[in-house]
């Protein structure tokens, strides 16, 4: 990858889903939008960055060091410019918390993306750590749930996110590109925001848009 990853990420940044979605429809990219229930602590929340998954499995484990030491090795692997991708395979308990969150964001996490329940928000709130999920719960993990692993492929409703694959999440959703295709894909995305531009300002200058689409190709 010739573009550094954190400017990679900064410049997906700029680019809304929509358009992303579009130039990998046009690569005949498969099953890369995760599920539309997955929805933002706060809305208009926007999470870019490099995938770190996590897998886990639900659990009657109530020993605190089986439990809580994996996640807390987890947190201490965040590097720089990840986002933490959970398949918890549980609908139970929150998966996400205050102090895990502050911990991420300290080193360097861009935010999370629960498949399953996440808690303290208010405090993520203040903290402005971008989350989504699918619920909100009080419940603990404690006797309901553990990590499998991380930092391995995970599958969500039939869409693989594999470490280091790029995650793009705004008000329409949340994408996962594969990191092989990042770069290229950037690059035709970027593309097609500047041409969306000119079509946009040739119909408000009075072209037809049925015109403003044959000059541009697309709309």
């Amino acid at each position: 990858m010739s573009i550094p990853v954190l400017e990679l990420i900064e410049r997906y940044e700029k680019i809304y889903t929509g358009a992303i979605s579009d130039i990998l429809d046009e690569r005949g990219e498969k099953s890369f939008a995760l599920p539309h229930t997955l929805q933002p602590l706060v809305p208009g929340q926007r999470i870019t960055g490099m995938a770190m998954p996590i897998l886990g499995k639900q659990s009657v484990n109530k020993d605190p060091d089986e439990v809580y030491v994996p996640l807390l090795k987890m947190l201490g692997d965040i590097q720089p410019g990840q986002v933490i991708v959970t398949q918890a395979n549980d609908m139970v308990s929150a998966h996400l918390g205050e102090l895990s969150a502050e911990t991420a964001k300290h080193r360097g996490c861009r935010g999370a993306v629960i498949y399953g329940g996440i808690r303290d928000t208010d405090y993520m709130i203040n903290l402005n750590f971008p989350a989504y999920s699918l619920y909100k719960t009080p419940l603990d993990v404690l006797s309901r749930w553990e990590l499998v692993d991380y930092n391995c492929k995970v599958v969500i409703e039939g869409v693989s996110v594999r470490p280091g694959d790029l995650i793009v999440a705004d008000r329409d959703g949340v994408l996962v590109i594969r990191h092989e295709i990042a770069e290229e894909v950037l690059l035709e995305s970027e593309e097609v925001v500047a041409t969306e531009n000119l079509v946009r300002k040739s119909i408000l200058e009075g072209k037809h848009p049925v015109e403003a689409y044959e000059t541009y190709g697309r709309f």
